[in-house]
């Protein structure tokens, strides 16, 4: 494997699984079994290394989202698909990490906001659309609003005024949210599609009516 690779992978496994503000650059060479000085070669500085994570992660995700849409048969499966793939990623991460990205990287916060809502509205926007057309989704919604809708509520869902992790389970929150969205622009022949499409399967399973 590519060493800046190796770097990147290992690192954001650390930062998922403990957050950012904790894990030190030391940690990391540590756990690469390189020096410090050898860690500098490839990254900047700590601010950097945080940086290309993130920018890889989201290229990780827009290669995984269209890798479901061309597997999915139709749009509810494609929003079942995302869910079930966003759930395992809300298992991996510290509940620290967004906390840490909002107060001490702000600027990349930020810039994964834009990169989140530009692709992510995208995404939405022709999973209606595409409902819409199998006759699954109600004709009378407006993908355009809807999207945007949908993908404004994902970072409500991460606010820890909305929504303290003492009091709420993000996973939790997630299938509810999920549920909430389908149910509010599936037709009859959505809903019983959607039905049919959670049965027997154990983490859509929980995403039921």
């Amino acid at each position: 494997m590519d060493i800046k690779i190796q770097i990147l992978k290992k690192a954001e496994d650390l930062f998922l699984r403990y957050g950012l503000k904790s894990v030190t650059m030391d940690d990391i060479a540590r756990k690469l079994g390189m020096s410090k000085k050898t860690l500098y070669q490839y990254v900047e500085n700590k601010t950097d290394l945080v940086s290309k994570i993130m920018l890889a992660h989201i290229e990780k995700e827009k290669a995984m989202m269209e890798e479901v849409k061309g597997s999915s048969g139709d749009a509810i499966e494609e929003m079942l698909k995302m869910g079930r793939h966003a759930i395992q990623q809300l298992r991996k991460l510290s509940p620290t990490l967004v906390y840490d990205l909002q107060k001490y990287y702000q600027n990349i916060w930020f810039l994964l906001q834009k990169l989140h809502r530009g692709h992510g509205q995208l995404m939405i926007k022709e999973n209606i659309e595409r409902g819409k057309i199998q006759g699954i989704y109600r004709a009378d919604v407006n993908a355009e609003i809807l999207a945007k809708m949908y993908v404004m509520s994902t970072f409500s869902l991460v606010d820890e005024e909305l929504f303290p992790l003492k009091e709420f389970n993000k996973e939790k929150l997630f299938i509810e949210f999920i549920k909430y969205h389908i149910h509010g622009i599936a037709s009859e022949k959505g809903l019983a599609l959607y039905k049919k499409h959670i049965q027997g399967n154990e983490v859509n399973s929980k995403i039921v009516e």
